[in-house]
């Protein structure tokens, strides 16, 4: 089996470095659609390093920060993990923000595959990684499920079933983000260079009819639209995110976001706000595209938001 999980799971930790600065941020930005309005302050906070406010940067940013896929995506160098890209879909993320990113850092990611499951016609390779700064201290800390068609079956642990399906009211915002039809050759530059984002063999290989966009792109954009509508702007409020990524989407598509806000006790470091959302390919009836998704956020007093 090109997955050997006693392998896998017992290797140490694949230490890497991610070195950025406001280039890849601003790039990585831009991928996820930022700069329009090009004039609009709000925006050039993501894509201009003069901006008087600084450079903010989404925690999103994280899980490619350096350039080479980041953190999270070392799992293919790992002992025990043979496999083809064209069977790989990323099944969920999960970031928890331990302090804001900085625009520019010399880091280093720690990740390790604490376990493999057994989904029947697929194995769940989870992966954990840390992302730390110079100073030793962590960063953020991310989780992701990356699912391998054809390597189930072998008699592994099924895992946890984790959900949070939607409330059962109207949603608190709707918003239609459109995509670029070039969109997801814009986001391999961050440095997720599976080819199943780029080339329609690929693409036709894994059974869809033209490239797909990557599952990290569109829930950065459903994080910057929470931080932007929801949190006026202020990316450093976001104590974590989550997603599970329930279906493609193809560049050029609108996302339609429906978000749900529901504010939560604090736990002696101040409250914080819960909101929930889905995302839907708008122009194929709605197709799930992000379910079970989540953005936390430090509380604050309510201002104006853009």
């Amino acid at each position: 089996m090109p997955i050997d999980v006693e392998k896998v799971t017992s290797a140490p930790p694949v230490r890497a470095a991610a070195v950025w600065d406001d280039r890849e941020v601003r790039l990585y930005h831009l991928a996820l659609g930022a700069g329009v309005p090009e004039t609009d302050p709000g925006e050039l906070r993501y894509a201009f390093e003069g901006h008087e406010q600084g450079l903010q940067v989404l925690p999103t940013f994280g899980v490619v920060a350096g350039g080479t896929g980041g953190v999270g995506f070392q799992v293919f160098e790992m002992p025990g993990v043979d496999i083809d890209l064209a069977a790989v879909l990323h099944g969920g993320q999960e970031i928890a923000v331990h302090r804001p990113l900085p625009a520019a850092a010399r880091a280093t990611t720690v990740t390790r595959v604490p376990a493999v499951y057994d989904k029947g016609k697929a194995a769940v390779i989870v992966q954990e990684a840390t992302l730390v700064g110079e100073d030793g201290e962590p960063l953020l800390t991310q989780r992701n499920q990356i699912y391998v068609h054809g390597e189930g079956g072998f008699g592994g642990d099924r895992g946890p079933s984790e959900r949070f399906p939607a409330p059962d009211r109207e949603p608190d915002l709707v918003l239609e983000v459109p995509t670029l039809r070039q969109q997801a050759l814009l986001y391999r530059l961050a440095g997720d260079w599976n080819p199943l984002h780029a080339d329609p063999a690929t693409a036709r290989r894994a059974g869809y009819d033209r490239p797909i966009l990557h599952g990290l792109c569109s829930f950065g954009m459903a994080v910057k639209a929470v931080t932007d509508r929801l949190l006026g702007g202020d990316a450093t409020r976001i104590t974590g995110c989550r997603t599970r990524f329930a279906g493609v989407f193809f560049p050029g598509e609108t996302l339609r976001l429906r978000i749900w806000a529901a504010s939560e006790e604090g736990d002696g470091n101040g409250g914080h706000d819960t909101y929930q959302l889905t995302a839907t390919a708008a122009e194929r009836g709605d197709a799930p595209v992000l379910t079970d998704a989540r953005v936390t956020a430090r509380t604050t007093r309510r201002g104006s938001t853009r």
